[in-house]
Parts: C-alpha cells; structure tokens; sequence
C-alpha cells in the first residue's frame, strides 16, 4: 500500500550512503507488530558488516556502527505519508498513519480484486512435475495428496509472479504394468467394465489377483510351485515382447492404459487442474540410453559392460568430494536396461532444452529424496545451470484411522469413494443448515464442501510428515479444517448481501477495536504470505495463513456490529473491511484449489 513511499525511502536510503561511503544497505523491510500503529522496519547491521570487513568501519563495533547508521539515515527520512522515523538498536523504524494505513490496505484490496497479492513478473519459468500415479492401477487417496500439493503449489509460484507449466509424468511401463496385461490377457481377454472408474479401479483388482497367483505361498505343494512359475515365465514372456514391441502387446498396453489415463483426467477435472505438458515414462526410455552414451563419451559415467557390469556415474569422486555425500550410481544395467534415474536424467534434459525451464520442482514421495539429490547432481556434472534450481518437494505417506494401504494387497481406499462419501456427509448437513436452497444447489454446495475438506486437510499438514486421514474430522465445521474457512467467506457474503451495496469509499478515523485491527494487518500481509510460500515452496503456508485469517474475521463477526454500527461513517468503514476480508478470503482458497462458496 505504501509502495510509493517505500521507493523513496529506499532512494533517500541508497543516496546518503552513496554521499557517505557506506556500502549500498541491503534493505529488508520487515512488518512491526501492530502497537497503536503499523509500520515497517529494516536493519543496518549487514551495511555495518560489510563496511568493517572493508577496513571503513573505524574500529566501532557492528552493532553500535549500525545504530549509528541508523540514526543518520533517521534525520534524512522527510517523507510524505510517513507519521515518524526512529532508530533502535541498529533498526530503522518507519511508522504510517493508522486511518490512513488501514484506508489504503482496504482499497488497494477491493480496487484489484481477485489480483490483490498477485507478484510482478519474475522472469523465470517454472515446470511443477505432479499428478504422475503409475498406469493399470485405480486413483487412491495417497496418489491425491501428491495432486493436491502439486496443484496448490503451482498455483502460488503461478501468483507469485513466476511463468508457471504444470506437467505430469505417469509410470506407464514396468513390471507392474506388464503385470495387469498378462493377468488381463490370460484371464479377462475382452472383457470391459462400463464407467471411467470402474475400468481404473478393474485394472486394480486385476492387479492383486495376479500379484497373489505370482507370489510363494506358505506350505506351497509341488504342483502350486509349478503353477506359478509357469505364471511367471508367461509375465516375463509379455514383458519381453512388449519390449520388442510385439504389435499385440503394445495394442493391448495402450487400450489398457488409456482406461487408467480417462480415470486420472477425470479426477483431475474435478479437482480443478490443467495439466499442460504430459510426458510418460516409456517415451524416455530410448532418450535416457542416449543420455547414458552421452555421459561415457564425456567421461562422466564410467562403462563396466565390457567386463559383464553396469554403467555408473560415482558422483561423489566426479565433484571432487572427500567424503561420501551422493555415492556411486548405476544408470544403465548390465542388461542394457535403464533406472529411474536416467529417466529423470532425460526428461530433465528435455525440459530444460524443449521448454526452457528455469526451475524444475518434481512432487514426489518422501522416501526418493536420495534419487533427487543424485538426479540434480548428475545434472550438474553435465553443465546445466538448471540444477541449482531443481527441487524435490517430497511428502509423506496417508493412512487411514484403519491402518496404512497397500496396493499389492489390494488394501487401498479409492480417492471417488472418498469423495463420493464427503459429499454425502455434507449433504446431510446442507439439508439441515440450507432447507431453502433448491435440490441441485444444494448438492453443488456439498461438492464444494467435500472437495474443500479432502483438499485443506491434505494442505494443513507440513508435507514431510505422514498424515492420518479422517473423513469426520475433515468435514468439521470447527476448527483447523476447510469448511471452518470456507463458512468465513459465507459469512462475510451473507453481511455484504444484507447490506445491498457495498460504500465506494469509507475512512477510518476512528478508534479501531482489537478484532478490525487484527483483520487489516493479515489483510495487509497477505502479498507477503503468498511470496513466502512460493519462495519456500510450501503450501502449508498459505494453508495456515486461510486459517488465520477466517479465525480473526470469526471473531470479528461475533464481536463487532457491522450492519448496526453506531454511525454511518463506521458502518460504511466496517462494511468495506468485510468486503475486503470476503475476497482474500477467496483468493487464498483459490491458490490452495479451494472453493468459496457463496451460500453453505
């Protein structure tokens, strides 16, 4: 709100340290906590730093030189706009106008509306790797945590001002795979269920079924052993004809797969994600064979094919280290086979070189962290700058009050049934709270409230840790869940409804009341939390600030008349605070991919 001020603080700054010698400040403006008044505050102990190390700080102590810096630049501070300038303990401290700061944080909200937070331009482009579950399975709930956190992600970097491509990258080949398609071929040739999910979730069952006729059993007879070896020997037959791209098998993998694909954009049409630029693990294949000849040639992977072994790359000894950090890695097998690794080691290629990514962030589970930090050290070996700026957004696993899920046991709970279940629940609860709204908004709302749950309660834990999944909790009205911060913006509707129009302009010359004061200075900070949180690449900021913020207005609607407010001069004031409130509420569901309702 105070931009324009700020510039010139900072010119005024950068000037008088130009005149004086003084290295240029790095300037860090910091939020002082509200105390009668909102301000801003920055530091001069990097400026005192940096001027000691270069031999000008006069022998004063750091901190001492900073206060005194401070002070000196506090007598040069005669800014309009600005109420008073201080200097303490090696910070300057620059106070606003209350009414007048309070006014600007309300307007600038409610003149930019759904762009209020939004960064400038930041001359990067960013590829979000997500929504990447592996073919011939069915979508469950631990595959939607990676989507949702991918998709939350995407959306604050998209904000923050960062050219933004959401990408994902299916498993669609290995033995699992191959798995279904021989289970499929041997036992249910031409059959097929009717539904988009109940194919997804049919190559599931085949799954287990076949993972069970293959794996030993206790007390196994001479005749079982012999039944599953054959088995086996049948799935490694398939497996090698797919390879050798026998034209049934790849006719059979690609109808196959195409039913889970269906499955998976549907799941994603109804979470709201777009997914620009889909790449499949079996087209990187013969590209990361290239990649391995390449980084022979280069001398950077080691060929121990010639004496029966693998090709590696020992990546600690290529960067020089002393000791062990990233460890010695096989990229090509001695049967001619690639590794995950260098898939991701082609694929990274392609999406530096084809689409011009400056920032590759990959959400994938907490357990391949290793994989990463040796993918994105290989990429350094080969030159590309890009690796810096590659991250590894890992999360842990989801389980169930009932226990943890297991695909290959067929113990797994299907993302639509959980969906399917929350919208019931809040549907039972819409026919008690809403009896007004027709049958059609009704379940409208209730779709709302159930996708708003799933989604925040996978956003408002911190991604590293293992979460427990509770349909009932999630679904709660009170508390740390989505419908808590989704009935804020209902609230805050249902006032402005009632109003009839909102007041064009209001000011705030008044004594502001604990709960107001509380609701502008998250209001204002707002742009801020959406900066740290891309920066950090951590929805659970945002996720934590959405809390935050339906919390204080809660209590602001509890606490302070708005519609009957003593005057109109505060009613129109409280009336735009509420107005401003309704629509950061909607953008920080936006950026988590949740709906605010208007009605609930």
């Amino acid at each position: 709100m105070f931009l324009t001020e700020q510039q010139t603080l900072e010119a005024k700054i950068k000037s008088f340290c130009e005149a004086n010698g003084i290295p240029p400040a790095a300037l860090d403006w910091k939020p002082i906590p509200f105390s009668g008044e909102w301000g801003i505050s920055t530091s001069f102990f990097a400026t005192a730093a940096a001027e000691a190390k270069a031999g000008k700080g006069k022998g004063i102590p750091v901190p001492q030189r900073a206060q005194e810096i401070a002070e000196q630049i506090a007598g040069q501070m005669n800014v309009p706009g600005i109420r008073r300038v201080e200097a303490v303990k090696g910070y300057l401290n620059i106070y606003f106008d209350t009414a007048e700061y309070a006014r600007r944080a309300v307007d600038a909200i409610l003149e930019q509306g759904p762009d209020y937070g939004r960064g400038a331009p930041q001359g990067e482009r960013v590829m979000v790797e997500y929504a990447q579950p592996n073919t011939h399975h069915s979508f469950h709930i631990g595959h939607a945590r990676n989507v949702i956190l991918g998709e939350a992600l995407a959306r604050l970097v998209e904000f923050a001002g960062f050219e933004t491509i959401r990408a994902s990258y299916p498993g669609d080949l290995g033995l699992g795979v191959v798995t279904v398609l021989w289970a499929y071929d041997k036992f249910y040739k031409g059959q097929e269920p009717q539904g988009v999910h109940e194919r997804g979730q049919w190559l599931l069952k085949i799954y287990v079924e076949a993972t069970a006729l293959l794996e030993p059993k206790e007390n196994e007879t001479p005749e079982e052993k012999a039944q599953r070896e054959a088995y086996e020997a049948e799935r490694r037959e398939m497996y090698r004809k797919w390879d050798a791209g026998d034209p049934y098998v790849r006719q059979l993998w690609q109808m196959t797969r195409e039913w889970s694909l269906e499955e998976l954009r549907d799941i994603l049409h109804l979470l709201d994600v777009k997914i620009d630029v889909w790449f499949f693990e079996s087209e990187v294949d013969e590209p990361a064979k290239q990649i391995v000849e390449e980084l022979i040639a280069r001398g950077i992977a080691d060929d121990e094919r010639p004496t029966g072994g693998p090709v590696i790359v020992k990546i600690d000894e290529k960067l020089g280290l002393t000791k062990e950090k990233y460890r010695t890695n096989v990229i090509l097998r001695a049967d001619g086979t690639t590794l995950y690794l260098t898939k991701d080691l082609a694929l990274a290629k392609v999406k530096f070189e084809k689409y011009g990514v400056d920032r590759s962030i990959y959400v994938v589970d907490i357990r391949q962290s290793l994989h990463f930090q040796q993918a994105f050290a290989i990429l350094r070996l080969m030159g590309f700058p890009q690796a810096e700026k590659c991250y590894h957004l890992g999360y842990g696993f989801v389980s169930l009050p009932e226990g943890a899920m297991s695909a290959r046991r067929g113990r797994v709970v299907l993302f639509k049934d959980v969906v399917d279940d929350a919208v019931r629940r809040a549907l039972a609860v819409e026919s008690d709270k809403s009896p007004e709204l027709s049958d059609d908004k009704r379940r409208q709302v209730a779709l709302q409230i159930g996708l708003g749950a799933l989604v925040y309660s996978m956003l408002a834990v911190d991604n590293n840790r293992d979460m427990v999944f509770d349909v009932d909790q999630a679904l709660s009205f009170d508390g740390r869940t989505g419908p808590y911060i989704q009935n804020a913006h209902v609230r805050a509707n249902s006032i402005l409804r009632k109003a009839g129009k909102i007041p064009e302009q209001a000011a705030f010359n008044y004594e502001l009341t604990p709960h107001e004061v509380n609701l502008i200075d998250l209001l204002a900070r707002f742009p801020d939390v959406v900066q740290q949180a891309a920066n950090e690449y951590r929805p659970l900021v945002m996720a934590n600030y959405a809390y935050d913020l339906a919390n204080a207005f809660h209590s602001f609607y509890h606490s302070v008349p708005v519609l009957q407010s003593d005057s109109e001069s505060l009613r129109a004031a409280r009336l735009r605070l509420v107005a401003a409130t309704r629509a950061v509420l909607a953008n920080a569901l936006a950026l988590l991919g949740i709906t605010a309702p208007e009605v609930m």
